[in-house]
């Protein structure tokens, strides 16, 4: 496994390998969305082999996420089918769309229904549903289980598609869209007397597959995309919306005075903020990072994630681990954050900062951006963070293979000013995100 290239797996290529991993697509879907040059240039393939062109020249490739934890190794060869091996689990965050009940696995969704062609339909949410949609739904779900399509004709999944990458400005992203369709999927129980099955599906549109196609992979027989149960004159009032109340204070006011509210509401911007963790590799900062900016993002906050690896991977890319390169990277993303801050947005830093001037550095450029900045210590001990070693950076630093490593070979010294300290030995991950959002929607209100 060492002895493969290793590949770092973009947002995008992530959905791609879970579908793959779950048994939604066939690994040649993956093949396809890992390949240089346009996004999905090799076809999925429609044999029972699945195999690939025999000039496809790939070789054995090591799977990464951006913490560098190896999920998977993909093997292709010449005219043979590719395979993909799991080697560790993909992470997960928190919010609606990572519950496990709903985010499961297309091989267990499909055998959940039982013998036969599965469920009779799969009704795709692509969208928050207006309430035409909705009664759409109802009809459509009524009609599946009164003509009795498809083996199990009482079961409808309700497929949701969700990507990881946070959707653009003003747009309800993948919890929002999850708790829509939880809402509708109780409406649909209560007024059709269907099963419902709700089913998280990772989609980024990679892979070459379309969407019909993963929804079969999960059992249904029938698919609808209720978006397409949306009429012209209703599409036209929801993209109208932005508007509404651009067309309300001209409607108050005279044009002069319309246009002064209008820029006003336009430039209006609040003060910003860093949120800056620190800790040991494996005490759960990261983690916890992520899932801050995803619940930041529900909360309608522009939020940015700088995640120590990630960084180290495109901004301070070249950069050793001695400690002036150590540094050089912390000073970078307080530079980074310090100007997303600037602008009113909030900006989620998550390096090991193992040196007190280097966090003294990226506090004062926060503040002088006059920004609020919020240092939070992961101060999950040293035994616990080597007991878990997900990414076998402890072992290898133990054996001698990794010079100055944070807790092993080289110092890390334990802030004095953080205003939260939180321990993921005791506190569940969930518990230690809304401990830190509490703390910054206090200083935002």
């Amino acid at each position: 496994m060492t002895d493969s290239p290793a590949r770092v797996l973009s947002d995008d290529e992530l959905d791609v390998l879970e579908l793959a991993l779950g048994g939604a697509l066939p690994p040649s879907a993956l093949v396809a969305a890992l390949r240089p040059g346009p996004a999905d240039a090799v076809p999925a393939g429609d044999g029972p082999a699945d195999t690939l062109p025999a000039d496809t020249l790939l070789t054995d490739i090591l799977l990464t996420d951006a913490e560098n934890t190896p999920l998977a190794r993909l093997t292709t060869r010449p005219g043979e089918a590719p395979v993909v091996e799991p080697l560790k689990p993909l992470a997960a965050a928190i919010g609606p769309q990572w519950d496990a009940a709903v985010r499961r696995p297309a091989r267990e969704v499909r055998a959940g229904l039982g013998d036969g062609a599965g469920a009779g339909l799969g009704l795709l949410v692509t969208e928050v549903p207006t309430r035409e949609e909705s009664e759409a739904a109802v009809a459509l779900a009524s009609g599946g289980t009164a003509s009795g399509t498809g083996s199990d004709a009482g079961t409808v999944l309700l497929l949701v598609p969700v990507a990881r990458r946070a959707p653009g400005p003003g747009v309800v992203g993948a919890p929002g869209l999850v708790r829509a369709a939880k809402g509708l999927a109780g409406m649909l129980a209560e007024r059709t007397g269907a099963r419902l099955t709700t089913v998280v599906v990772p989609w980024s549109g990679r892979g070459g597959a379309s969407l019909d196609d993963v929804a079969a992979a999960y059992g249904a027989a029938r698919v609808e995309r209720l978006a397409a149960h949306r009429s012209p004159a209703t599409a036209e009032r929801v993209a109208a919306l932005p508007g509404v109340r651009d067309e309300a204070v001209r409607a108050l006011y005279p044009p002069a005075s319309a246009a002064e509210l209008t820029r006003a509401a336009g430039g209006a911007h609040r003060r910003g903020a860093v949120v800056f963790f620190t800790g040991l590799s494996g005490s759960g900062k990261s983690t916890v990072a992520r899932a801050l900016a995803g619940e930041l993002e529900d909360d309608g906050l522009g939020t940015t994630l700088l995640d120590g690896d990630e960084v180290r991977q495109h901004l301070s890319k070249g950069l050793g681990f001695d400690r002036a390169s150590r540094e050089t990277n912390v000073e970078r993303i307080g530079y980074v954050a310090a100007l997303v801050a600037r602008h009113g947005g909030i900006a989620v830093a998550a390096p090991i900062a193992p040196f007190a001037a280097g966090r003294a550095r990226v506090r004062a450029m926060a503040e002088e951006a006059g920004a609020h900045f919020v240092l939070v210590h992961v101060s999950t001990p040293l035994e616990v963070c080597e007991a878990r070693d997900r990414k076998g950076f402890y072992a290898r630093a133990r054996a001698g293979e990794i010079a100055e490593f944070t807790g092993i070979s080289s110092p890390y010294e334990e802030p004095d000013d953080a205003e939260l300290v939180i321990d993921t030995t005791d506190v569940p991950v969930p518990e230690a995100v809304e401990q830190v959002r509490r703390h910054l929607l206090t200083l935002l209100d």
